[in-house]
């Protein structure tokens, strides 16, 4: 069976909520869970491997029990999102309101796709860099967001350590908004929610692995006043990119 007849046997067979709530479910399962698990199984599988590729110093790296209170607040957040989804998608069953996404037989074009997740890469870099920027104040920083913050250096699940309102409104929105408020295909949006949770896992991961990804958020768990965003484009117009801080990071490595 061909890829279209498959996606068009979905689209018969299942409801738009039904396609829309497990598709996500199933895509957060493997590259945010999945990939996860490789990352934090690396230094008991390959040490040599893992130590060679860390970021920080092994006396910063949490401990197997803070690793387990990590995965339990991580699990709780993916649950209530979970919850939340589903039940915005029955009330919209229930209601007859169509969803945001379109659920057409024919896929996106390729052009289609790589701008909508270009564009929706963009908008969530912006929606992310103010709501954590915001997170940051003295106000809502140990209210909201000094839960994340315990990690200094951070793990591929520490990226869900946090509260609820953070993870809603800092972590799932910035992701479903974007192509929501584009239309875009749902394809295109279940492609762009891999991405971000794959670039999610492994920039918390602690690794220089994919261009050191990690190198940069690595830097805001450091010193909390630089990296707030996601791509380095609204860092790159407030100054928040700290390119001297990275500069003297790379020096000390080489000197090591």
């Amino acid at each position: 069976m061909s890829l279209t007849a498959a996606w068009n046997h979905l689209l018969v067979t299942y409801s738009t909520q039904k396609i829309q709530f497990y598709s996500a479910a199933l895509i957060q399962t493997i590259c945010f869970w999945g990939l996860s698990a490789i990352y934090i199984s690396l230094p008991y599988l390959a040490p040599e491997f893992s130590a060679r590729h860390k970021l920080q110093k092994e006396e910063k790296q949490p401990t197997k029990q803070e690793l387990w209170e990590c995965f339990k607040v991580a699990a709780r957040n993916t649950a209530f999102i979970w919850l939340l989804q589903a039940a915005h998608l029955y009330r919209s069953y229930k209601r007859g309101i169509p969803s945001p996404f379109r659920f057409e037989a024919e896929f996106p074009s390729a052009a289609e796709l790589i701008c909508h997740i270009c564009i929706a890469t963009i908008i969530r870099d912006i929606m992310f860099y103010y709501a954590h920027r915001l997170l940051h104040t003295k106000t809502l920083y140990p209210i909201f967001h000094k839960k994340h913050h315990r990690f200094t250096a951070p793990v591929a699940i520490a990226a869900q350590y946090t509260t609820f309102t953070e993870h809603l409104v800092a972590n799932a929105i910035p992701i479903i908004l974007p192509c929501a408020i584009m239309r875009s295909h749902i394809i295109t949006w279940m492609l762009f929610l891999a991405k971000e949770l794959v670039s999610t896992a492994t920039t918390h991961s602690g690794y220089d692995f994919m261009n050191g990804w990690a190198r940069f958020h690595d830097l805001h768990h450091e010193n909390f006043n630089v990296a707030f965003g996601t791509v380095g484009l609204m860092d790159w117009i407030h100054q928040t990119d700290g390119k001297v801080l990275q500069q003297k990071k790379r020096e000390q490595e080489k000197s090591q």
